[in-house]
């Protein structure tokens, strides 16, 4: 057999590699010998080129000598050869001392950056907000945080999270952008380590959120990380925790995990919730998404001592610029909505939605009501619906629950999946008992058009349309791609029949709200965001966890959209002030309305939050007042 011939190349290489796995010593030697082989000939040429240099061989010699010490550092000194000697000695003493000084100092280094890029550092912030978890929805959290911490002249956010901490600077830089007076601050670990919680310093912070992981096992997580946290020691302070989980199951075993200062949201049953409540008010997600961010009107809890023995009613008319929905009594109970004669009690707080917390300034004179303008409403019969649900996911049974406490008696169902069997038997076990809902499944492929025209769509009074979960023929295919796909279906069905259809859809990604072919101003509920605002508002004011929970249930207080006409005249200017009385006489909130005209007009879709009081609007038909009632 022939040898295989090797390049002079790769032999070369070979040997230095054989060359360099020979250890410490023999790399010095050879160091050694290299810097000999360059230094002594380079300074025998200076030498000998020199025109001052000594004629003597023995002086060239000597010459060379001290060129070649002070390249080296060796000193360079000629005399007798022992003082020559032990100037080389301490020469190479001092060289190696200096050597290993600059060795230690750079490893010492080294190990502080790397320490620093791994983010292992511990947080000294005090009264900060942590976030503990990595998902899509850092980002809005961290953007609302932004906006919340705008008047505050230091604020801090850390973050831990297992992942390289330089990855999630760059990301939280390219999503959030500018963070203003907030300094983000990362820290990379598992969240599920008592010992690595303290990099973030949780003792000492007014604020833990806990965000929801995506993919199986979210949940778990979720739960670990709450004792882990419970495990790191107690908070100096009053310290807030807010969690979210996935599956109402781990819903109980969340909340026991997070203590008495926790509050866990649960994901699917507020987007359930929130989905069916929107399908029979259009315009309802845009109300909650004015409430929830920090960029316009929100909630919050402000003193009272000025209104202490008055009645809630008469604080309703209060306030020129700030709207009142509920009362927070000194014993830490809330009222959402409470009766009109309910009397604020020493050290009651109002809840309020205004501008900012300091913006809440009793108005002092009494506000402009038009009586003549007020009307009473006529009782109207609630009639039965139609509706139709396009997909099927684990929130289904939770919808199909929700409107069983929404609708009337004989009002109808049709919900259209893949899935065949498996997902008909699961729609009937939903559906299964007496109920006020008659439920029905159709099978089909909710992104095919003859699946759709099927159904003749524009006869049902509202459609759901929520990611399908189902077997998809395609698997790669993500949810939301199926859900737009839906959606451009929809859209062919209106435009064919010259009717808008009243629409409500789930997506998980916000991104993909700005690609849905929707009309403006259309209904949409984006999981992640919602929770996100959710989450931000309680870690701010603790006291706004019971109000969300009473907001997002059928019992007590929620937000409708009402016609306005039931509550003042039409085609004629009223001040707000006027429809705040006449809510007040119907034992509501007005907090706001929402006018037909401007429906399709961004970036408010006709919808006005907390307006003042003082301002004349005009409504006509199709308009609405936005109340917090019950019913």
């Amino acid at each position: 057999m022939a040898r295989r011939a090797f390049p002079s190349r790769s032999r070369i290489r070979y040997g230095f590699d054989n060359l360099m796995a020979h250890g410490t010593p023999v790399l010095i030697g050879w160091l050694s010998l290299v810097c000999l082989a360059i230094v002594l000939p380079a300074s025998v040429a200076l030498v000998w080129a020199d025109r001052e240099a000594p004629r003597t061989a023995s002086g060239r010699v000597a010459a060379v000598w001290v060129s070649v010490g002070r390249t080296l550092r060796l000193g360079g000194e000629v005399g007798p050869p022992l003082y020559v000697l032990m100037s080389v000695l301490l020469a190479l003493v001092a060289l190696l001392f200096v050597s290993a000084l600059v060795s230690l100092i750079t490893t010492g280094l080294n190990e502080r950056l790397m320490a620093l890029r791994l983010g292992r550092s511990v947080v000294l912030e005090k009264r900060h907000t942590v976030l503990l978890g990595w998902s899509d929805q850092v980002f809005p959290v961290l953007t609302e945080l932004v906006a919340a911490n705008a008047n505050q002249r230091r604020a801090a956010v850390a973050v831990l999270a297992d992942r390289d901490k330089v990855e999630m600077e760059t990301e939280i830089s390219g999503h959030v952008g500018g963070t203003g007076n907030t300094r983000v601050i990362c820290r990379s670990g598992p969240t599920t380590d008592p010992a690595i919680l303290a990099r973030v310093n949780p003792e000492e912070a007014r604020a833990v959120l806990v965000l929801p992981p995506g993919g199986p096992g979210g949940d778990a997580q979720v739960v670990k990380t709450l004792l882990a946290l419970d495990a790191a020691g107690r908070p100096s302070g009053d310290r807030v925790v807010v969690a979210a989980v996935r599956d109402p199951r781990h819903h109980l075993a969340a909340t026991l995990a997070a203590g008495r200062s926790g509050h866990v949201l649960g994901i699917d049953d507020i987007v359930a919730r929130l989905l069916v409540q929107t399908s029979r008010q259009p315009g309802l997600s845009l109300v909650y998404q004015e409430l929830l961010d920090f960029a316009g009107d929100e909630f919050y809890v402000v003193p009272a001592a000025s209104l202490t023995g008055r009645t809630f009613g008469e604080a309703l008319g209060a306030f020129a610029t700030s709207s009142v929905v509920g009362l927070v009594r000194a014993d830490g109970g809330h009222a959402l909505n409470p009766p009109p004669g309910a009397r604020i009690g020493e050290g009651d707080r109002l809840v309020v939605i205004t501008e900012d917390d300091d913006t809440a300034v009793p108005a002092g004179t009494a506000l402009p009501v038009d009586e003549e303008a007020i009307v009473t409403a006529r009782p109207r019969t609630p009639a039965t619906e139609r509706l139709l649900l396009l997909g099927w996911n684990r929130r289904a049974p939770l919808i199909i629950e929700q409107l069983e406490q929404y609708v009337r008696a004989g009002s109808t169902l049709d919900v259209v999946a893949l899935g065949g069997t498996a997902t008909a038997h699961a729609v009937r076990a939903t559906a299964a008992g007496p109920g006020r809902l008659r439920v029905g499944f159709h099978s089909g492929d909710i992104t095919e058009q003859r699946t759709l025209a099927r159904l003749d769509v524009p006869s049902y009074d509202s459609v759901m349309v929520i990611g399908d979960e189902s077997p998809p023929v395609d698997e790669d295919t993500e949810t939301d791609d199926r859900t737009l796909v839906t959606l451009l279906h929809l859209r062919a069905i209106e435009e064919a029949g010259g009717r808008e259809l009243s629409v409500v859809t789930e997506l998980t990604d916000d991104r993909n709200r700005l690609l849905a072919p929707v009309r403006k101003g259309a209904d949409f509920i984006v999981s992640g965001r919602l929770i996100s605002l959710l989450m931000t508002q309680i870690s701010e004011n603790r006291h706004l966890a019971g109000l969300f929970d009473e907001l997002f249930t059928a019992e007590g207080s929620e937000i409708h959209l009402k016609p306005a006409c039931d509550y003042v005249l039409s085609g004629r200017d009223v001040t707000f002030a006027t429809v705040v009385e006449a809510a007040r006489r119907r034992g509501e909130c007005a907090i706001g309305y929402r006018l037909r005209a401007g429906a399709s007009t961004g970036p408010a879709y006709g919808v006005r939050v907390n307006p003042d009081k003082r301002g004349a609007v005009r409504f006509g038909a199709g308009d609405c007042v936005i109340v917090v009632a019950e019913g």
